[in-house]
């Protein structure tokens, strides 16, 4: 077995994450939570690492503001989408990009980070905690680690709630995976349990889509899609509302010296 790799559908995955309402709702969600912390850390100019992230689609935005950002991908694919659009973008953005699984990023070559993106990345690893685990050498101490990862407990919701019983039966276990399905899910405590082991402190948590993923296909007249951007902010960070959602975002903080 192998962590995913995206190069066959970098185009639809792009498309399919940020071009689409459920990827405004995702970057509102991420973005909202993400601003303040790092505000926090008290740095104009901050040293990030989005691992495994994809196009670069935060490591964008965040470089825009005059941070430092290295994008590191699996995907070559993805990275060559990222860089034709930091070469179209309005200034000059300080991203390095790097061809290589997460696993591989060392102190020694890399240094350490203010900030450590990883999102959507851990439902697709073989061994997660294991890889996370090593994520956070390189986080500088009282930086902050970013993750987002899919939730097993809102898959099993979404499916009994359409009906899918034979699915949860067999613990979602099916012959052929679809391209875009996450293959190993998470549970909420695990990752829980696991920012107490590596002595991060919890900033923020949020649900991402608590809402979208379970609207009825009879939606009524004049649904707005703006507003229910705004009520996936407000519900966001509710109970039972952030256990419901299709991700889970944690903000943490190294309290380890």
């Amino acid at each position: 077995m192998q962590d995913k790799n995206f190069d066959k559908l970098s185009q639809k995955f792009a498309q399919n994450i940020y071009g689409t309402t459920k990827g405004e709702i995702r970057a509102a969600v991420l973005w909202r939570d993400l601003v303040p912390a790092l505000a926090s850390l008290g740095k104009p100019r901050l040293r990030i690492l989005d691992a495994g992230g994809g196009f670069g689609y935060l490591s964008q935005k965040l470089a825009a503001l005059g941070h430092d950002v290295v994008l590191c991908d699996i995907s070559e694919q993805m990275l060559a989408l990222a860089q034709q659009q930091i070469e179209a973008a309005n200034t000059a953005l300080s991203i390095q990009l790097i061809h290589s699984p997460i696993q591989a990023l060392t102190v020694e070559e890399y240094g350490q980070f203010d900030v450590i993106l990883c999102h959507a990345v851990a439902e697709w690893l073989i061994d997660a905690r294991s890889t996370l685990q090593g994520l956070l050498a390189l986080l500088k101490p009282n930086g902050l680690f970013s993750l987002m990862f899919f939730n097993k407990e809102a898959l099993r919701f979404h499916s009994l709630i359409s009906g899918n019983f034979d699915y949860v039966n067999r613990d979602f276990n099916v012959k052929k995976k679809v391209g875009l399905t996450p293959t190993h899910p998470l549970y909420i405590e695990d990752v829980r349990t696991w920012f107490n082991q590596w002595q991060l402190s919890m900033v923020s948590q949020s649900g991402v889509r608590v809402i979208n993923d379970y609207l009825k296909h009879n939606l009524p007249p004049g649904f707005d899609k703006h507003q229910l951007i705004e009520m996936e902010l407000a519900y966001s960070q509710q109970e039972p509302y952030l256990s419901l959602g299709r991700y889970i975002h944690f903000v943490g903080q190294s309290t380890s010296q």
